[in-house]
């Protein structure tokens, strides 16, 4: 970590503490996060098809996704509450993964990329939920902030190649 760079979420003594952003002015923030679910290629079609028992597994995805990013300050310590605008999750069936993709909007204090993060991964434990009985062996890859918008740090954009 350069000098410049410093852990906000621990005061001098290095307690835990959450940051004061009263005096911060609020702006148009974006955040959009992705990870994939890995599956047999069985899976993938069932989830394709709607067949899986429990039901429509790519709309359960979606409510629990948008629920996550609404209660993202519930769950992580430290985490303000904000004020959601838009919560957008879109999902990619393959031959052998879901590809989920959170995309989460504010106008705030604070930036939204942990509600981003909430949202993808509580879509994609959704998903291993809901198939678990027919596919154990499933994983949850590559979660991970892909870009953001506003803020002080200003835009960040991950490469490609990441």
């Amino acid at each position: 970590m350069s000098s410049d760079q410093q852990f906000t979420h621990l005061d001098d003594s290095g307690n835990a503490h959450m940051v004061d952003v009263t005096a911060k002015s609020a702006t148009a923030r974006r955040a959009v996060a992705r990870c994939t679910v890995n599956m047999k290629a069985e899976t993938a079609a069932a989830i394709s098809s709607k067949e899986v028992p429990k039901g429509d597994v790519i709309a359960a995805a979606r409510i629990a996704g948008i629920m996550a990013a609404k209660r993202t300050s519930e769950m992580i310590p430290l985490c303000h509450p904000l004020q959601i605008g838009a919560v957008r999750i879109d999902f990619e069936v393959g031959d052998t993964f879901v590809a989920i993709e959170a995309q989460v909007d504010t106008v705030d204090r604070t930036g939204v990329e942990m509600e981003a993060l909430h949202a993808c991964s509580v879509a994609a434990l959704t998903i291993y939920d809901m198939c678990k009985s027919a596919d154990k062996a499933m994983t949850i890859d590559g979660l991970a902030l892909w870009e953001k918008t506003g803020g002080k740090s200003g835009p960040y954009r991950r490469p490609e190649t990441a």
